[in-house]
């Protein structure tokens, strides 16, 4: 059975990534520490970000949960209406590769294999950033189903199989932590799971030698992301510790450190998140009229994802 507050964990910990690395974005390594030298760090605001706004990772994350549990399961074609609504309101940041598909005017099932086709590129880590409250809610459906859940909705906007299987990877890792289990030791299992054609570079990428600076692709790249985010995980002992880990490699540091609080969030529970992060935590949703989400308002529905049956 998953743990309620290892599940809350889970998203609000994204949440707060996502809050704690978007000033820091594109920026060089070291440059969390250099700011916050003491240790501990705030949710500082900068870049055109407020200090504690969620970033569009939040927000399609949000997305997906609320129509997990309106619809009573997942409902691809309503998960993507939801995305295209939110996208033809102009939130402050989206993703390139999100932005074409969701904007191109294509059905739901074609748009991003299209893009694909058109621009041999659909191997971002947007279909990472967003996992959060599907992870939550599939971890209670076991390892095929959790991981099939994770590629379909990584394949209504990235066409390469690599992101399908990391978001598949990351599905993984939570279910274990929620479980109370350790995730990294899940990962040998996790990955005779991945497509044949992609497992070895998966296996490289997360192999427990690996380090941040191997990546030969910038973090924004599915591969380097997750990658960095088991770094995270493993090279730390706290939540606090983790993510700021995950910050201070620099690039794109609102989703490297949105898709390390997932399973930090879900190892140390939402308890280890600390108040000066929830307290200041706001997710605006463009689209959905004028709300702002808090972090209580982010606590309930991780909850209630772990009690809807996975379908």
């Amino acid at each position: 059975m998953t743990s309620p507050d290892r599940a809350t964990g889970a998203v609000l910990g994204s949440a707060v990534g996502d809050a704690l690395g978007a000033p820091f974005e594109f920026g060089l390594p070291g440059a969390f520490r250099a700011r916050f030298p003491e240790g501990g760090g705030e949710l500082c605001g900068d870049g055109g970000w407020d200090p504690g706004e969620a970033t569009d990772d939040t927000q399609m994350a949000v997305l997906v949960g609320e129509s997990l549990l309106e619809r009573g399961g997942l409902d691809l074609p309503d998960v993507f209406d939801r995305f295209r609504r939110w996208a033809a309101a102009e939130p402050k940041d989206i993703g390139l590769l999100t932005e074409r598909v969701l904007r191109g005017g294509d059905p739901w099932d074609m748009a991003a294999a299209l893009d694909f086709q058109v621009e041999g590129r659909g191997a971002g880590n947007g279909s990472l950033m967003r996992a959060s409250t599907s992870a939550v809610h599939f971890a209670t459906a076991g390892r095929a189903a959790t991981m099939d859940a994770g590629r379909r909705l990584a394949a209504l906007t990235h066409g390469d199989r690599a992101a399908w299987e990391g978001t598949a990877l990351l599905h993984e890792l939570v279910r274990v932590a929620l479980l109370g289990e350790e995730p990294l030791a899940a990962l040998p299992d996790a990955l005779a799971e991945v497509a044949p054609d992609h497992r070895e570079r998966w296996a490289t990428v997360l192999d427990p030698g690996r380090r941040p600076e191997d990546a030969t692709e910038f973090n924004g790249a599915v591969w380097p992301c997750l990658g960095s985010a088991v770094w995270a995980l493993r090279t730390t002992a706290s939540f606090e510790e983790a993510l700021a880990a995950a910050v201070d490699l620099g690039g794109d540091t609102d989703t490297v450190a949105a898709v390390t609080g997932m399973p930090a969030g879900a190892v140390h529970g939402a308890g280890a998140i600390p108040d000066r992060w929830t307290s200041a935590l706001h997710v605006p949703l463009p689209g959905f009229g004028d709300r702002v989400l808090r972090a209580d308002d982010l606590r309930a529905p991780a909850r209630a994802l772990t009690s809807v049956p996975a379908s």
